[in-house]
């Protein structure tokens, strides 16, 4: 069923009709300076489309309220709720189909812009089952999409514009049909305006303005100054709900009266001028003696709480026994097997496997104190020598422990897993072995570290008859059994 706005007259005497559902579909802005008769024709269509659409007025004056008497709209003073309260309170709108009129009069302009956002974004983000259509009229539209800063804060200009954003660009999904009024296009946010595709144009003076408002009409420039000479309630209507091409129309009467219309001229009142004098300049009533007040208390000793406050620490804990000791030692070293039972965790950076070892570590909830960098790396050196645990109770392992601990660190487990071979009689490590131990994949890599260990002082290396390799623990003496450099020794 096609719905159509009577809004008034054409040129012709024809009647302005509005297609309803066009205008749902496609937006409409409204402009026109104050007095032009702008208000007038919002009350027009308000009235008109009241019986067939859900609507909501964005009022900043107050003028609609006056439509509650007559058509059932529930009224909402937006100066006695919250934005949470305003949110709430439009998407309960939403939810109960009811038409409503927002009066933001006798808040200031950010208060007005932060509690038009809040309500609009009620709107918005209504639940899916719950978009209906719906009328959203936005009185002042320059207000709350200004096209620059103003004197308000930038965040509420940001909300406050973000939200008539999502009104004319992503509302027509959500059944929200924008209809945004201004009396200066030059202070509308561009692409606000740009979403409308209805245009109802009315009387302006400035060349701004008159030539933003022909260019959205597509006349031409020289035609723009037909705007200074539109009386008031005439209109120039384009867009697919009004008229293919420029029409000039008469906004028609209105049922309801507005709050905000102009003040008549009145006669002044016949008042002698003593009189006036006296009423006017009539000295005020004296007040009473104001009480003293006690002098305000000096302000508290923020640092003085802040130390009264600070929690006492906590208890010392008695140190730990050598049990506790040996037993962390060993779920430590069991850790340590776990990161070494990856096959390519002998080729890993030590900050990788330090990190996967801290991880288990808390999995095993082994305690807070964990071992730094340099502990783990000692562990790692023992955990690749691969001593037995009969072997790390022995004193002779223990002196091979302090042989080691003057190298450097990633040379350590290279001298351990040597000093792990001589202690057991087994053949001297491959070159491939060691270099393992050293972290690397590179046989050359570890022919050099071996000679490094050698120089300084900590091994002696000699070759057999048949060319195998021989390593002797400079100090102790302890010897390896030969050992084929290219062939990987077994334990």
């Amino acid at each position: 069923m096609t719905v159509r706005i009577d809004l008034g007259q054409t040129e012709a005497g024809a009647p302005a009709l509005m297609d309803l559902e066009e205008l749902l579909a496609t937006r409409l802005l409204v402009q026109g300076n104050s007095g032009s008769g702008k208000s007038h024709l919002l009350r027009r269509l308000l009235e008109g489309s009241a019986p067939w659409v859900q609507q909501a007025v964005i009022d900043p004056e107050g003028d609609f309220v006056t439509l509650a008497d007559r058509f059932g709209h529930l009224v909402i003073d937006a100066a006695g709720h919250s934005e949470a309260g305003l949110q709430l309170a439009a998407e309960r709108i939403r939810q109960h189909r009811v038409s409503v009129i927002l009066n933001l009069e006798g808040l200031d302009t950010e208060g007005q812009m932060r509690r038009a956002a809040a309500f609009l974004g009620g709107l918005f983000d209504a639940e899916r089952a719950h978009w209906t259509p719906m009328l959203v009229v936005v009185d002042e539209a320059q207000l709350f999409a200004p096209m620059a800063a103003g004197e308000v804060a930038d965040e509420a200009r940001k909300v406050s514009l973000g939200a008539m954003t999502n009104l004319m660009c992503r509302g027509r999904k959500r059944g929200l049909a924008g209809i945004i009024a201004t009396q200066r296009l030059a202070k509308l946010a561009k692409n606000v305006a740009a979403e409308a595709s209805n245009f109802l144009m009315g009387r302006t003076f400035l060349d701004i303005d008159m030539t933003r408002a022909a260019d959205l009409l597509g006349m031409e420039k020289r035609q723009a100054e037909m705007f200074r000479d539109l009386r008031q309630g005439h209109f120039v209507a384009l867009g697919p709900a009004l008229a293919r091409r420029p029409l000039p129309v008469r906004i028609g009467a209105v049922e309801t009266e507005s709050r905000g219309a102009a003040p008549k001229l009145t006669p002044l009142p016949s008042q002698p001028l003593e009189d006036a004098r006296a009423l006017i300049l009539q000295p005020p009533a004296a007040e009473a003696p104001r009480p003293r007040r006690a002098p305000p208390p000096p302000p508290p000793d923020i640092l003085a709480q802040l130390a009264a406050a600070r929690p006492a620490p906590p208890p010392a804990l008695p140190p730990p026994s050598v049990e506790q000791q040996a037993e962390r030692q060993r779920r430590l070293e069991a850790v340590m097997r776990q990161v070494l039972a990856d096959p390519d965790s002998g080729y890993r950076p030590a900050a990788v496997l330090y990190q996967d070892f801290l991880v288990r570590c808390r999995i095993e909830q082994i305690g807070s104190k964990l071992p730094d960098m340099g502990a783990f790396r000692r562990l790692l050196a023992v955990g690749k020598a691969g001593v037995p645990a009969e072997m790390a109770e022995g004193e002779d392992w223990a002196e091979a422990m302090a042989r080691a601990a003057p190298l450097p660190e990633d040379l350590q487990g290279v001298f351990l897993l040597l000093a792990r071979a001589a202690l057991a009689g087994a053949p001297c490590p491959s070159d491939a072995a060691i270099a393992r131990a050293y972290g690397t994949r590179s046989a050359s890599r570890a022919r050099r570290a071996l000679a490094f260990v050698e120089e300084r002082g900590a091994i002696v290396t000699r070759p057999d008859l048949t060319g195998r390799r021989i390593v002797t623990i400079a100090g102790p003496g302890w010897e390896t059994a030969p050992g084929h450099p290219e062939e990987e020794a077994v334990a």
